[in-house]
């Protein structure tokens, strides 16, 4: 099965800790709250939706997040493979200090290099 045979998941629905909007030619995954081990499915589900298309190109905005574990990671590990498989990409979109610590602390820093705010946004 070729990621193009895969059935798109249904949309999601916006939760307590995740929703997506488009924005000019993104989609944006905006993330808040809590991310760990009981929550990181809520994110899923609109990675899985967000990447689920031909050439993906998703914003992944973490500055509203008041904590990120490694169960997020490997969220947005799987969304970005996904994404690269249909020819798109996943950026991540993030100012906080304690997001861009574990991204560094976990060697991630390199595949995710944080924008500091969405590129549609005024300076």
């Amino acid at each position: 099965m070729t990621p193009d045979d895969e059935p798109a998941p249904a949309p999601p629905v916006t939760n307590q800790n995740a929703r997506t909007r488009a924005s000019g030619p993104f989609t944006v995954v905006e993330v808040s709250g809590e991310i760990d081990v009981a929550t990181a499915h809520l994110l899923a589900e609109h990675l899985d939706a967000a990447t689920s298309g031909p050439g993906p190109d998703v914003l992944v905005d973490l500055r509203y997040v008041d904590f990120f574990d490694c169960s997020g990671l490997r969220v947005l590990c799987r969304a970005d493979r996904r994404a690269k498989e249909r020819d798109g990409r996943l950026r991540v979109v993030s100012d906080q200090p304690r997001v861009l610590r574990l991204l560094r602390a976990s060697g991630l820093a390199g595949r995710f290099p944080a924008l500091p705010r969405l590129p549609d946004e005024p300076v």
